[in-house]
């Protein structure tokens, strides 16, 4: 008998499939990629300091962690929002709420791996982080993902996905260079962070967190048993101990595995983990290359200059998604599951316009799902429920467009979504 089963392209619906075991691994693929990792890992330990070759690493668990589990923001989201399934939303709060349990810690006392400082991400509360969440929840649902799930996908062979990855690129560009208009012409609060800036203490507010996590899980509970939500289809699979390796893994696992990485992260760079600042750093080199007056430009001021000037091997974001896309591409060829994708001209127009909405929108509310929404609520930053608020609405509005360029919307008589 056929079983739903959830495809590696998410932006569509689940499909028939008589099993639900994975191919043979990839072999060729896995070892192009350890001989890719092995010479990027070399030329790290050669060139730059200790943190950049422990950050690939941690880059690589992150992309393996994220592809083997499908774990995705976009679609999490969308099911969400459609058709009123939460259970990956579920899951994003047990990631949250290791994290923070994590970060607590860290933060109150200064933990880290080599003596430096360490900081969350506390962003300002404005009319920036409202319009860029709002533009960055229809664009990943445009562009068929978010910042983490661009890059997974990309080494997961998805093909319109290096379309939403290029536009991602330009739209970060773009909106760092008019960053300064929406950050200093517009108004906005202070930052807010729940432990520093209300008395309550890195204990307080990560019982207040605990209590929020909670309370939102038990809100999805309810949504889902009232809207009769269709349940999420399977991943192919295998068995055993080979699970590990080449197999799909519980959410909860990998909502774990994530939040303990990213805390890894923080005390590894002293900062948490992060995609989009390297998106703006790769378009403005490709733009100075091109005579533009990339320094000149507000965002490229005072201590980013430095960056803007260095190798983008110094850049520790652009370590951590090299070796995302590589941990994801190892994953998919360890399941047997990489191949290339068709593509066509409605999903490559709606590649275009979400990986725009996506780097613009990522600038302008400080930071993705990533930086945003998980660095932030980490952090216990108030711009980050803020973020996943206005994201959500984008979505909501999204669900209207993914039609018009043949982009699939879970429906709630289908089965599974």
């Amino acid at each position: 008998m056929a079983t739903k089963v959830q495809p590696i392209d998410e932006v569509k619906d689940p499909v028939q499939q008589n099993s639900t075991e994975l191919n043979k691994p990839q072999m060729p693929l896995i070892i192009g990629g350890l001989i890719v990792g092995a010479i990027l890992m070399i030329y790290l330990m050669v060139t730059q300091n200790i943190v950049q070759p422990l950050l690939l690493v941690i880059g690589l668990s992150l992309g393996y962690t994220l592809f083997h589990a499908r774990f995705g923001f976009t679609s999490a989201f969308r099911r969400l929002m459609s058709v009123g399934n939460g259970k990956a939303l579920r899951s994003h709060m047990l990631m949250l709420a290791v994290a923070v349990t994590l970060f607590a810690p860290i933060l109150a006392f200064g933990y880290s791996f080599f003596g430096g400082g360490v900081a969350g991400y506390v962003a300002p509360v404005g009319v920036s982080l409202f319009v860029g969440a709002f533009m960055f929840g229809i664009g990943m649902q445009l562009g068929g993902g978010c910042a983490s799930g661009t890059l997974y996908a990309v080494g997961g062979g998805r093909s319109v996905m290096f379309v939403t990855l290029l536009f991602f690129i330009v739209g970060s560009t773009i909106g760092a260079y008019h960053l300064p208009f929406w950050t200093q012409e517009l108004p906005a609060f202070e930052p807010i962070s729940l432990a520093t800036s209300t008395g309550l203490g890195y204990g307080g507010a990560w019982i207040l967190s605990i209590v929020l996590f909670g309370l939102i899980s038990w809100i999805t509970l309810v949504v889902e048993k009232k809207r009769k939500a269709p349940k999420m289809a399977t991943i192919p699979s295998t068995r055993g101990w080979k699970r590990i390796l080449r197999g799909s893994w519980p959410l909860f696992a990998a909502a774990i595995t994530l939040a303990v990485l990213n805390a890894i992260t923080l005390m590894t760079r002293g900062a948490p983990w992060g995609v989009t600042s390297a998106f703006a750093l790769w378009g403005s080199k490709a733009a100075q290359f091109l005579g533009i007056d990339v320094a000149s430009w507000g965002y490229w001021q005072g201590a980013n200059a430095a960056v803007l000037e260095s190798s983008i091997f110094m850049d520790s974001t652009t370590v951590l998604n090299l070796g995302v896309i590589l941990g994801a591409f190892l994953a998919s060829a360890a399941g047997g599951l990489f191949k290339f994708t068709k593509i066509n001209s409605k999903n490559v127009a709606a590649a275009v316009i979400g990986g725009l909405m996506l780097g613009y929108g990522a600038r302008l509310a400080f930071g993705c799902n990533i930086g945003a929404y998980f660095g932030g609520i980490a952090s216990f930053s108030l711009h980050g429920y803020i973020w996943g608020i206005l994201a959500l609405a984008g979505t909501f509005v999204a669900l209207y467009l993914r039609p018009l360029f043949g982009l699939s919307v879970p429906k709630s008589k289908d089965s599974f979504c």
